[in-house]
């Protein structure tokens, strides 16, 4: 098992916007992964944060091999989706995830 968290964090003034993108957009181009075994789709709450929001989607893949053929190729093409569409408003960090130990 292989993971990667991607976070966006959407600015105060396309939050809206944002969201109708995740609820329309983004939940169809996760369900339309091949290689993606299982997700979770989040809304990201933080006392820290208060210039925006963040959202965060957990990717499960079977092997390093798949994740790292993700994020070489479709995570470049939803980067510059999102990139195209609100440039600046919407950034994008992702975390390679390598569980040392795991119960799901």
């Amino acid at each position: 098992m292989s993971v990667l968290s991607i976070t966006f964090h959407c600015t105060k003034n396309n939050i809206g916007e944002w969201e109708n993108y995740v609820d329309d957009t983004l939940v169809l181009m996760t369900e339309n992964l091949m290689d993606v075994e299982k997700y979770i789709l989040s809304e990201v709450h933080s006392d820290y944060i208060d210039d925006g929001k963040n959202y965060n989607l957990l990717l499960i893949f079977d092997d390093d091999e798949k994740r790292t053929e993700f994020i070489e190729s479709e995570l470049l093409n939803i980067s510059e989706r999102i990139e195209n569409k609100f440039g600046q408003d919407v950034m994008i960090f992702t975390t390679s995830l390598n569980p040392k130990k795991k119960k799901i």
